[in-house]
């Protein structure tokens, strides 16, 4: 409650269009649906909570009925010139088959009198140019019912017996808006015979059917951040950038001497902009080897590395053109990279390349030097001012070589699998996550003082929800904070009694992963790309690297885990029975509200020279 009026608005715009692409990816592969509370605890924020208070904030959603004769009139003007000429009624007779409806479009299903006919059914698109619906009043139109309709978006791609992935992933793009319906979402006012027709044409059993209490399709309650009233926004505040990196001296040579932590968005994404383009540019540098997992729609990156080809490097890319709901993006970068010179590789087949690196090869004097970016989030300058991710430079010789030897493995036939420093996966990861718990079972043997903490995105892998279990009974203090699922349930006796499990849902989506071993005092801490689910350990291609600069070390641990550790703001704590409560402070100590704190304290994290 204590996040500004319209940032709520925009969360429950978020929280929709989650919902809609579960539909459209999970429920669509379930035999049995149920009606979500989800979708009824949305329904109640909006006409209960958040609408009551953008009233009185002075911001009316009204429907047409609810006008003025004035206001009516106007809007009667604007349909007619603005609207009407694009719309196409279908109508829904013998001799018209029932349309095809496109997948999350929003529709009116029309009862019309007609004279010579009688009661008619047709069907109205609302055109995705305009913004929400606006009712049509009409002498000939007895009522007008919203609904909208659900497809199965997750189309299976034979990638071994695809000529050619490109085409094929374009193609299921195709097929994504006309799937299988998977739901069927109305308005309240919606007559059965009208209701009928939808479900029979659909070929929808009426558990499919979801009833809204409000106007369906809430996602596009975002356009409401388009009012200009900053007063029911977050203030907005401007990212740091690490001294060194904010000057004009040679990104390289200050890698050579400072190894860089970013934490977006309180640090600025600029210098992952600056580190491609100054590659692109440098006469010194023969190389260019990155991976492209979400590809946003202007791109300052894809550009630098179409410069860098032009200007006679060798560039190597890899897009992942099967990461959900960006394959279009996906496709229109590899096609323009290709098209510039690009050498461009489309993944593994079976695996989703999902690990965020890049390798710059430069020859300097004393030789060839490697310098690497390695993420946990993607090479995206949107979604980097949103998305909470951690960012690392750095020019170690054996991280060089291992992110050598990795591409080698993506982009040609290298079977390499054991690295120097990297956890990679599919491979050994999951073996090696394991093994440093069970490091830390022993080291607390000896010492007494084993702990734990990972900070992730979702934790379901059962081997390491195991290995956990057994570090929690052998008495290791764990702490754990996944933002999303988590298959562990904490503090059940004889179980888990040392683990405390906590979420934090505030400013910015949580998605750096951390995973700390204090490992008797000689501390260990991991970051990287990959989840402990069996998704990410098994089939996709990710990273985890090793911190290992003191500085850094001590930054990641004391000023971004332990404060979001600590935060009694935006945090609830899970119980025994998988349920969650609000994290309060306890008695005398003071509130922390982790991505406040970290807004007023950008922490600029870099090594001694």
């Amino acid at each position: 409650m204590s996040h500004p009026l319209l940032e709520r608005v925009k969360f429950l715009s978020i929280a929709s269009s989650n919902l809609d692409e579960f539909f459209m990816v999970r429920v669509s592969g379930l035999r049995r649906q149920q009606l979500l509370p989800e979708l009824a605890d949305q329904y109640a924020c909006w006409q209960e909570d958040l609408l009551p208070k953008l009233r009185k904030a002075g911001i009316q959603v009204l429907s047409y009925d609810d006008l003025r004769r004035k206001q009516r009139k106007l809007m009667r003007t604007y349909f007619q010139e603005e609207i009407f000429p694009a719309l196409t009624p279908l109508a829904f007779d013998p001799g018209h088959p029932f349309p095809l409806i496109s997948n999350l479009s929003i529709n009116l299903a029309v009862v019309i009198n007609d004279a010579r006919h009688g009661r008619r059914f047709g069907r109205l698109k609302v055109p995705s140019t305009f913004p929400r619906l606006l009712r049509i009043p009409s002498e000939e139109v007895i009522a007008p019912y919203p609904f909208r309709v659900t497809r199965d978006a997750d189309p299976e791609i034979e990638e071994d017996e695809a000529s050619d992935l490109l085409v094929a992933i374009e193609e299921s793009v195709r097929r994504r808006h006309f799937g299988s319906a998977v739901r069927l979402e109305i308005e309240e006012s919606m007559p059965d015979e009208v209701r009928g027709i939808l479900i029979a044409n659909l070929g929808l059993a009426p558990y499919q059917v979801y009833t809204a209490e409000g106007p369906i399709g809430l996602a596009d309650v975002m356009e409401l951040m388009e009012v200009n009233r900053p007063d029911l926004k977050d203030r907005p505040f401007q990212p740091a950038v690490p001294p060194p990196l904010a000057t004009e001296e040679n990104i390289f040579s200050v890698i050579r001497r400072h190894n860089i932590l970013l934490y977006h968005p309180y640090d600025s994404f600029d210098p992952v902009v600056r580190f491609v383009r100054e590659a692109a540019r440098d006469p010194e540098v023969l190389a260019i080897k990155q991976t492209l997992y979400r590809v946003g729609p202007d791109w300052p990156i894809v550009a630098a590395l179409m410069d860098a080809r032009e200007n006679g490097k060798q560039v190597a890319v890899l897009v992942e053109l099967k990461a959900r709901f960006d394959e279009e993006n996906n496709i229109v970068w590899a096609r323009s990279l290709e098209e510039a010179g690009v050498h461009v590789v489309y993944g593994l087949v079976g695996l989703k390349t999902h690990a965020k690196i890049c390798l710059v090869v430069r020859h300097e004097r004393d030789g060839i030097r490697r310098y690497v970016h390695m993420a946990t989030g993607n090479y995206n300058d949107v979604t980097a001012r949103v998305y909470a991710d951690l960012g690392y430079f750095t020019c170690d010789p054996e991280l060089g070589a291992d992110l050598s030897d990795l591409f080698n493995a993506l982009i040609g036939y290298s079977r390499k699998d054991e690295y120097r420093k990297l956890l990679v996966a599919p491979g050994r990861m999951q073996e090696q996550i394991v093994a440093r718990i069970d490091r830390e079972i022993e080291q607390h043997e000896r010492s007494g003082d084993g702990y734990i903490a990972f900070k992730m995105n979702s934790l379901v892998d059962e081997h390491c929800v195991e290995a956990l279990y057994r570090a929690s009974r052998a008495g290791v203090k764990v702490d754990l904070q996944p933002r999303g699922i988590c298959c562990l349930r904490p503090r059940v006796p004889g179980v888990s009694e040392n683990i405390e499990v906590t979420s934090i849902v505030g400013r910015f989506l949580e998605h750096a992963r951390i995973y700390y071993f204090r490992n008797g005092g000689d501390e260990e801490i991991l970051t990287g790309s990959a989840d402990l689910m069996p998704r990410n350990l098994y089939r996709r291609v990710e990273t985890l690297f090793p911190v290992e600069d003191p500085a850094l070390k001590a930054a990641l641990r004391d000023e971004i885990l332990n404060i979001h550790l600590k935060d009694n703001q935006k945090a609830r704590r899970m119980l025994p029975d998988g349920t969650y409560e609000w994290v309060q402070p306890r008695d005398g100590e003071p509130t922390v509200d982790s991505q406040s704190w970290l807004i007023e304290h950008r922490g600029i994290w870099h090594s001694e020279e």
